[in-house]
């Protein structure tokens, strides 16, 4: 039996192994500080019992499991929780968790509770193994024909008439990963959360292109449209991916011959940082249409992280493009057009200073007084005595 522990405390980690390692001498555990730490751990280890802290910094142990039960169903897990954490354990348990833990764990239910899973396990993989084996076999043929024919490769005989009988029309949605020194755990991530919003969209799956592109097929639901999809990814990706991402999409797909050629524009329209500025299409760019979300938005909240998600882009990727193409930090650019947009409006005695801020997207006044005065080394309201008669009036 493969334990793996996963708690910030070293204290309850280091406890919680002596404890089974003194009542089970053949069992295997692992330890993790971090549920990072546990999502590698899950990837280079088949392990059968996961007991994971709740509130850890970070990623808690629920978003752990949601983000890791589709790739390792066969995971019994086990959540450890304080008094007052009672709903998160209820919520676990919900999710599949098969028994939570109250701290301080005292280690006659810690034992009892192992000797239980151990059971299960033994009676579960006397009677399922072969059938498991067969099916992810299945699946596994399944995905890697397809990454074949999406990449263009000889598939040999292969009859691809069961793909087109089981989707009829589906969209493709592809995601490019940057930074390859961490592309690893990055592309484990994308491919549990593409694969799981799939499959509570609709139906399909995903499959690995290469290190830093995975594609999903998604034959959604009718009502939910593609741009929705890509949202609901950005949104899920951009809290749990750390290196920068892009992700485009297809629209509908309806014959099976045409997936090659669709991955091949797909690919062309995602940018490596490095070479953005030389690759990016002029007009049709992320940062052209943030430039003129920008242009239409000084009201409201241009922060990077709004713009960055409007364009479908992670903020660090958006902020390193916008750069190279505007020759500009992201927060210097939108308050210099800002400043120049106040100035104009300071001409019009009938606007009020505060009408001014707010119309610029400063809901306080003394922050804009402030930008302002660093920007031109004077206050607004200096600025409009300096104003020829005529012009404007303090």
């Amino acid at each position: 039996m493969k334990l793996l522990i996963v708690d910030d405390e070293k204290v309850i980690r280091e406890g919680v192994k002596r404890t089974v390692r003194g009542a089970f001498s053949d069992a295997e555990v692992h330890l993790a500080a971090s549920p990072e730490e546990a999502v590698e751990t899950l990837a280079s280890c088949r392990i059968d019992v996961v007991l994971t802290d709740i509130l850890m910094p970070g990623m808690t142990g629920l978003e752990l499991m949601r983000l890791t039960r589709r790739r390792h169903p066969q995971v019994k897990w086990v959540v450890i929780s304080a008094h007052s954490e009672f709903a998160y354990a209820q919520e676990a348990v919900r999710l599949g968790a098969r028994d939570y833990l109250l701290k301080p764990i005292g280690k006659e239910r810690l034992i009892e509770l192992i000797h239980s899973l151990r059971e299960e396990l033994h009676q579960e993989h006397a009677v399922s193994a072969e059938s498991q084996l067969l099916k992810q076999n299945l699946k596994y043929l399944r995905e890697a024909v397809f990454q074949r024919w999406a990449a263009g490769l000889d598939i040999g005989r292969f009859d691809m008439s069961a793909f087109e009988r089981s989707y009829p029309e589906f969209h493709l949605v592809l995601v490019a990963l940057g930074s390859p020194g961490k592309a690893h755990l990055e592309h484990f991530i994308v491919d549990n959360v593409l694969s799981e919003l799939i499959e509570m969209r609709g139906d399909g799956f995903a499959a690995s292109l290469d290190s830093h592109h995975l594609l999903g097929l998604a034959a959604l639901r009718p009502g939910t449209a593609i741009e929705a999809f890509h949202e609901e990814l950005h949104t899920h990706l951009k809290r749990y991916v750390k290196v920068p991402f892009q992700i485009v999409h297809s629209g509908p797909v309806t014959d099976i011959r045409s997936v090659p050629e669709q991955v091949r524009r797909l690919r062309s329209r995602t940018v490596a940082p490095a070479a953005a500025s030389e690759r990016e299409p002029c007009g049709n760019s992320p940062v052209e249409v943030a430039l003129q979300y920008i242009r239409m938005h000084f009201h409201s909240d241009l922060s990077l992280e709004k713009v960055a998600s409007v364009v479908y882009l992670n903020p660090v990727y958006f902020s390193q493009l916008f750069k190279q193409k505007t020759g500009q930090g992201y927060k210097e650019y939108v308050i210099h057009l800002r400043m120049e947009r106040a100035k104009e409006l300071l001409q019009d005695p009938q606007l009020r200073l505060v009408d001014v801020a707010e119309r610029i997207g400063y809901q306080d006044m003394r922050h804009f007084t402030q930008v302002f005065r660093k920007k031109f080394m004077q206050t607004p309201t200096e600025f409009r005595q300096r104003l020829p008669v005529g012009e404007g009036r303090g």
